[in-house]
């Protein structure tokens, strides 16, 4: 074995050589070192006491982990259908031929691989690249696209880059309570404490608020369970690994609001009992990292963080950030406690759920950022000032991350029970054929829908809304989600492992004209499967746009269908033509029109 460099005894002793932190320890090792050898996963293995197999599993699992060079430079264009319909695989493509390298290749010189990923999370400014999972590059042109080539080429570092390619901008288009004016930092924990760790958890639960990352539990009931659980120590967990595509609203809270957000989470810490916080902040977002760590240290600066906080005995909690390393999958919380816990991301069986058995075995608070945020603003103005916003089962307002077909995407904040219509019209969409809502795994409304309204009792979302008009093809649209899924299964379970895959399958033999009415109700069958059997929400919600486009939007799939019984995946005489060729026939029926 080769000896531990000084570079990585230190990565290790900062990380106390802690198995739990083998996720973390991974991805420092590699921005180091640009890929994980087989030699760095031994010494890895070794220091932290774990089996090898065990270590390379959690390599080969998340999708920013290399166990292979993949070049100085790593370019990943965003595969999102929103960058797609903006010309994303044209840029792809027009850059591999600049650069002389094939899609998903590394090289010859070992200098740069091109490929891609599912969601940057600037679905609002795409088409959008990742380069060497760290710097972002926004709003890519053909323009763009040939100086990035010229400076790889001339192996320009990417810090060196125009700083605006990597420029984000918020987009706030309509701002209501969680995107106006902030409380001051501390304001919130004041009136928490004033209240009692029972009267905050109180007027929490006199809110109404439910969870805003898209399952709507209500935060009360969470908090409490957490409360009352037995254990040794109470963790309070920030899930802001927004990976659902079409979803970025999470990123302007993190990179605008971030006090208010580790705010609330040390407001659930006083409710709860918790003196530790993690936050996972997924991959994607590494940009954001340094800038959120400056906000938890100027917040430990004032004593809203550490040791008795706001000078409160007792009253003590800090912040750690744990950075993900591409897997949706992990944005289920018990995947995401997994993860944090240096596993692979594979969703838990419940119960035990981690309100009694979380992070370590601990009773543990897992809320998305959104929530966190308002949490602070209704410790500040109160539970019956929440109640009375939005509707009666669906208290507050929702944040919505819009993109697609309209003139203007970006973020609007609305009280639940808003129509759909009125986002459409707000955001400049003209002749819309369709939207989805909450992502892929959300809900695909028609025209015929626009009179729905957001929230729980109607149309639930975890925030994404992108927008179809009516050139485009929704059988595409489904297409490119059926892809997503079966790229971000964790392949734990075989009806999802599998199930996606047919799926994709299943679509692409129509895309190549060899459809069939059989191979849609073969879909419909893997939904009715999928749906009953597979062992997490993802692959139950993997056929939700599928089912929705084929019910709605049956002609965008008749186009692509040539007969109303089986038809093979492939041409036959063209396959046998050959075979015909050599038994020396030369008859019309030998099809040698087939042989190039």
């Amino acid at each position: 074995m080769m000896p531990i460099t000084c570079d990585t005894e230190a990565l290790l002793d900062r990380h106390q050589r802690l198995p739990h932190r083998l996720v973390q320890i991974l991805r420092e090792l590699q921005a180091h070192q640009g890929w994980l050898s087989r030699e760095d996963l031994s010494l890895v293995a070794h220091a932290l006491h774990l089996p090898l197999a065990q270590v390379q599993g959690v390599a080969e699992f998340y999708h920013f982990f290399h166990t292979r060079p993949v070049g100085q430079y790593r370019v990943l264009f965003s595969d999102n259908i929103t960058d797609r319909l903006l010309g994303s695989e044209a840029l792809l493509h027009d850059l591999c031929h600049r650069l002389k390298v094939e899609p998903g290749q590394l090289r010859a010189d070992g200098r740069v691989s091109v490929t891609t990923t599912s969601c940057t999370g600037l679905c609002d400014q795409g088409p959008a690249a990742l380069i060497n999972h760290h710097q972002i590059i926004t709003k890519l042109t053909p323009g763009r696209i040939e100086h990035l080539a010229a400076l790889i080429e001339q192996q320009v570092p990417p810090a060196q880059w125009p700083t605006e390619w990597s420029r984000v901008d918020d987009q706030i288009r309509l701002a209501d309570v969680k995107l106006g004016a902030q409380p001051a930092p501390g304001k919130g924990i004041a009136a928490a404490i004033a209240r009692g760790p029972q009267g905050m958890l109180d007027d929490i639960k006199r809110s109404k608020l439910r969870g805003r990352g898209g399952a709507g539990y209500a935060t009360g009931t969470k908090w409490q369970l957490c409360r009352n659980a037995r254990g040794d120590t109470h963790y309070v967990i920030c899930n802001a690994d927004e990976g659902e595509p079409g979803t970025f609203k999470d990123r302007v809270l993190l990179s605008s609001y971030a006090d208010t957000v580790f705010e609330g989470m040390t407001i659930a810490a006083w409710v709860v009992g918790s003196r530790q916080g993690l936050m996972y902040l997924r991959g994607e977002y590494r940009y954001l990292l340094e800038p959120l760590q400056a906000v938890l240290q100027s917040r430990r600066e004032q004593g809203l963080l550490g040791k008795a906080i706001q000078g409160q005995e007792g009253f003590d909690f800090d912040i750690d950030i744990h950075v993900g390393a591409g897997a949706y999958v992990c944005g289920e919380e018990s995947a995401l406690i997994e993860s944090l816990e240096g596993k692979r991301g594979t969703p838990r069986i419940r119960p035990p759920f981690p309100v009694e058995q979380g992070y370590l075995g601990q009773p543990t608070v897992v809320n998305n950022v959104e929530t966190f945020c308002a949490a602070t603003h209704i410790a500040v103005n109160g539970g019956a000032w929440w109640v009375r916003i939005g509707t009666p089962q669906s208290t507050g307002t929702k944040i919505h991350s819009v993109s697609g077909d309209c003139e203007r995407p970006g973020i609007y904040e609305y009280p639940f029970g808003t129509r759909i219509g009125r986002i459409l019209e707000d955001c400049g969409a003209h002749n819309t054929q369709a939207v989805q809502v909450g992502g892929p795994s959300g809900v695909c409304l028609s025209a015929l829908e626009f009179g729905r309204r957001i929230g729980f009792e109607d149309v639930p979302t975890a925030g994404a809304f992108m927008v179809f008009n009516r050139s485009r093809d929704l059988f595409e649209v489904a297409r490119n989600f059926a892809q997503f899924f079966a790229h971000e299964s964790c392949g734990f379970c075989t009806p999802c492992r599998v199930g996606t895959e047919l799926v994709v399958r299943r679509l692409d033999k129509l895309k190549k004209g060899y459809g069939s009415s059989e191979d849609v109700q073969v879909l419909y069958e893997l939904d009715k499967l999928m749906h009953g059997a597979t062992h997490c929400g993802l692959g139950a919600a993997a056929c939700n746009p599928l089912r929705d486009t084929i019910a709605k939007f049956r002609p965008a799939y008749e186009r692509h269908l040539t007969s109303l019984h089986f038809a093979p995946g492939f041409d036959l005489d063209a396959e046998l033509s050959q075979a015909r060729l050599a038994t020396g026939r030369d008859d019309t029926g030998a099809h040698l029109e087939n042989i190039a």
